[in-house]
This record gives C-alpha cells, structure tokens and sequence, in this order.
C-alpha cells in the first residue's frame, strides 16, 4: 500500500509585518541587508488572541469545504506545534471538537518544529499502513510571534505564523511517498530553545529578565534563543548527506527530482544548500518572500504554493527536507 498526501490547504493571520515597518521600529537593524540574507519581505503575525488552533481550524474548513463528504471519512488527527492552547488537553482533541468529528477518531499532539512535517507524515503512513486509520489530517501550525522578543534580530525577521492541514491517504500504486528517514541530534538540543516556561525550569520574575548576546540581540529564558551560525552548520553538515542517502538507496540522483522543497528557514539556508548539493536554481522552490518561516507548516504551504503555480504535476518526483529544533531533521521522497 502506497502512501499519498492527498490535499493541502493553509491559513494565513491577516496581519502582516513588513521589513519596512521594521526598520522604522529598529534602525539599526540594517533591513536592507537582512532583507538579502533573508530573503523576506514580510510575515504574517497572530493577533494577540488568535493561536495555533485558530489557524488549523480555519485552514481545515478550507479543506473540507472544497472536499465535501471528507469530515466523515477523517478517523485521525495528527497536530504538530511547539505553540498549544494549553499545557493540557492538546490542540488535537479540541480541534476534534470544532470540526465535529466521529468519536472513533484518534487525536494526537506532536511537539515538532521545523523538522515536523516530515516527522508526522512519517507517522501518518505507518498508521495507515498498519490499517489504524485510512484517512488521517495533518495539520501543522504554529505562533512563533508569541516566544520572540521585540528586539531580538535574529529571530524576529525570519519567522512568521501559520497553519496547514494535509489530507493523507492510501494512493496507487503509481503515486505517493516513496521513501523516508528521519534522524535526530539531541546533543546540540540547546542550539535553538524556550529555557523557561515548562515542568524544568517554571516562569518566575528572574526568568522575564532580558538580556543581550555578543550580537545585539535580546531575549529572555521565556523567549527564542537560536543559535544561527550553529543552526546553519549543522544544516550544512547533515542535510545533504541525508539527501544523497536517499536518493541512492532508491537509485535516484539529483536530476532525476522534478522539484525539492527544504523548510523555508532562510534564503541563506537554501542557498546553502542547493549549492552544496549541485542543485540547479530553478529546481528549488522557495515562497518565503511574504510569509517567512512558518516552522513546521513550511513545507505543506510550499508544497501547495507549487502546485498552484504549476511547478509541480502529477507524475512529478518531489524532494521535501525539514530540518529544527532538536535538533532534527528529515527527508521524504514523493511521486506526485
């Protein structure tokens, strides 16, 4: 049994934050210049009560709308996002609710982050192949916005907020995921991390304190701290061979891939990475420029902005990689 991502959609906050806007706040950011090693022009950003949850629902109501019968056929939820509505229940059980769906549906959180969509599409298919569920949702959204503190450069020009729902099913024979790996660095986990707000270290008053790095940026144990220069050296040393593993166990070279989607994290990143890998330019697909890094939603939102555009067809072969927090990464290899 063949795997298949059936249908996207996503869903967008409708507030946006330009460079421009930016730049008037904070002059000397230098936007221009961030601006080029960026690749972003803007992003949009969750209002102040608008979270994770809202932007799956809204997206999921894309989805079915343009599915009619589908809420009926749906028997699992797969939520992934570092951003829940509560420390309890999950996000999932209370989507379960607002999209009224069977009672013998599963519905579960996974705590991803960039690397999240390969992750739960792989969790996705080993459910569906061992007859758990037939028709799964996959939904990806998170609200960065709200662990980023106003004046960290570093974190704030790149990530915006989002939500995406894949619609995962059985396929043909002909179609769907050919081939997967995931891999995971826990030793580097502190190179992009929240250090207080959880079970280990609470929020207290000497946790909201600011400070600043040898960059200029600030951040509190409550906000983003990400490590950049580490982030994209261990981007640079482990996703290409990933890459190249599994293209040649599946006797795959690179021009033999119509299009490769990575996680949209910057255009530095994948930059990096098509010249890393002889990648020809136009064979990498990037939409960053008016929505930024949308974490694990990344990757769905690409691959749905492709095939909008008509850079991708069926009978296509699509690389997709993501790669975060964890850190972790992964890659899948798909026949469209």
């Amino acid at each position: 049994m063949n795997i298949k991502i059936k249908a996207i959609e996503y869903y967008l906050p409708e507030k946006t934050l330009s460079n421009c806007e930016l730049d008037k706040e904070n002059p000397s950011w230098r936007m221009k210049t961030v601006e080029a090693r960026t690749g972003i022009l803007k992003r949009h950003i969750a209002t102040e009560d608008e979270t994770a949850l809202d932007l799956a629902f809204k997206a999921c109501q894309k989805l079915f709308e343009k599915h009619d019968g589908l809420r009926h056929q749906i028997d699992g939820i797969l939520f992934c996002t570092q951003s829940p509505d509560y420390v309890m229940p999950q996000n999932a059980c209370i989507l379960h609710k607002l999209l009224e769906l069977p009672e013998n549906t599963f519905a579960v959180d996974i705590n991803m982050a960039c690397s999240g969509y390969i992750y739960t599409l792989s969790i996705a298919r080993g459910l569906i192949h061992t007859g758990i569920a037939h028709n799964v949702l996959l939904i990806n959204a998170d609200t960065y916005s709200k662990y980023i503190h106003d004046k960290d450069r570093a974190t704030r020009v790149i990530f915006g907020d989002g939500g995406a729902v894949s619609w995962i099913t059985s396929a043909e024979s002909h179609e769907g995921i050919i081939d997967m790996q995931c891999a995971t660095s826990g030793a580097n986990y502190d190179k992009f991390m929240i250090k207080a707000g959880a079970c280990r270290i609470p929020k207290s008053e000497e946790t909201s304190v600011p400070t600043t790095d040898s960059s200029g940026n600030v951040h509190t144990m409550e906000t983003i701290e990400m490590d950049g220069a580490g982030i994209l050296k261990f981007v640079s040393e482990k996703v290409p061979k990933q890459v190249v593993s599994i293209l040649e166990r599946n006797n795959y070279t690179i021009e033999d891939v119509d299009l490769f989607i990575f996680h949209q994290a910057s255009k530095m990143v994948l930059d990096s990475l098509s010249r890393l890998l002889r990648i020809k330019k136009e064979k990498v697909f990037s939409n960053l420029q008016n929505i930024g890094n949308t974490v694990s939603a990344s990757i769905p939102i690409a691959l749905k902005d492709a095939m909008e555009e008509g850079k991708i067809s069926k009978g296509d072969t699509v690389l997709i990689s993501g790669f975060g927090v964890g850190l972790s990464w992964g890659t899948a290899l798909i026949k469209i």
